[in-house]
């Protein structure tokens, strides 16, 4: 088990991550609020809107809220820009994400190129595992674990997908369907390091571990979906589980002899270094580049390092034991 100071430093890491998330929005500008206030009543007030309120199943009028909600915003963070770069003033992050309007079309092909890059290196990934069948003399069947990376290599394939959906086309609802993705990748891929790192083999350890972290991930993502959608804190969440695992791989990969160790050390660094430039998020650099696509960018060579580990790991799982020297 980690050292107390170390769970420690997590714990005030967390608390870091909660202060640094939630302060300093654009969302919380009084004129931003008002804007969209105004705006949501005026939306309410058409003569269609109430007709097609009556009688639509619900599912049906909750996601033209989310249009409706989604158009407003989108209009007031225009229009709050476009104020306050005539006074000269430095651009705001309004619900955890920067305005598009000033980012720039050289960003915006950008942001949308990367998930699908992320996509293809996913699927190359998965598709080299589902192959060691071929080299293994034994195969990926009786690797214990490999029913694990399966299921994380589909969550994967997932989320990258309507990542890239959705930076194509930003609606409500592949909004709604990247974030979701998202979460469940996350708080899989916990239970993953969570199972592996403690080498949990019976199906009874696995279920008790993986049933409080899924409950929590799958109650996160009907609130995300049937209550608010707050960036801020879905990026906390999202932040917590992703050092919890990272934490968990860097001590494992310090206390093990793993040949294939040095890889999680890599990974474990990297994606240390993706999570703080995720939750600091500088603004757009010169209409190029900010610290969520950053983050993107960084996926692409973790994701092959992953990977590798999970071919690795699967290829020393499945080989015979070395045979003893006879005298």
């Amino acid at each position: 088990m980690a050292r107390p100071t170390g769970w420690l430093m997590v714990l005030a890491l967390l608390g870091w991550l909660v202060g640094v998330l939630h302060a300093g929005a654009g969302d919380a500008d009084p004129l931003y609020i008002s804007c969209v206030e105004r705006c949501e009543r005026a939306e309410h007030c058409q003569p269609s809107s109430a007709a097609i309120a009556i009688d639509v199943p619900r599912i049906l009028h909750m996601w033209r809220e989310w249009t409706f909600r989604s158009d407003c915003r989108r209009s007031c963070v225009a229009q709050r820009e476009m104020e306050r770069e005539e006074l000269g003033l430095e651009p705001l992050k309004y619900h955890g994400k920067w305005p598009q309007m000033r980012s720039g079309f050289l960003l915006n092909m950008v942001s949308a190129a990367l998930p699908g890059l992320n996509l293809i290196a996913q699927l190359y990934g998965w598709l080299s595992f589902l192959l060691l069948r071929r080299k293994s003399p034994c195969g990926t069947n009786s690797y214990e674990y490999a029913g694990l990376w399966h299921i994380q290599g589909l969550l994967a394939t997932n989320a990258w997908f309507w990542s890239s959906i959705f930076h194509v086309r930003e609606f409500a609802v592949t909004e709604r369907l990247a974030y979701s993705a998202a979460v469940a990748l996350v708080g899989y891929s916990l239970v993953l390091s969570i199972v592996r790192t403690f080498n949990l083999r019976n199906e009874e350890s696995r279920v008790i571990v993986a049933s409080p972290v899924l409950g929590f991930a799958i109650t996160h993502i009907f609130y995300l979906n049937y209550a608010e959608l707050d960036y801020g804190w879905n990026k906390t969440v999202c932040a917590a589980m992703g050092v919890a695992q990272l934490l968990l791989w860097s001590t494992w990969a310090g206390r093990t002899r793993h040949p294939s160790r040095y890889k999680m050390w890599a990974v474990g660094a990297a994606g240390g270094l993706a999570v703080l430039i995720e939750v600091v998020d500088f603004p757009p650099r010169g209409g190029f580049v900010d610290g969520h696509t950053l983050c993107h960018a960084i996926a692409i060579p973790l994701t092959h390092l992953w990977w590798s580990f999970a071919r690795d790991d699967a290829l020393l799982g499945t080989s015979p034991p070395p045979k003893k020297k006879t005298k």
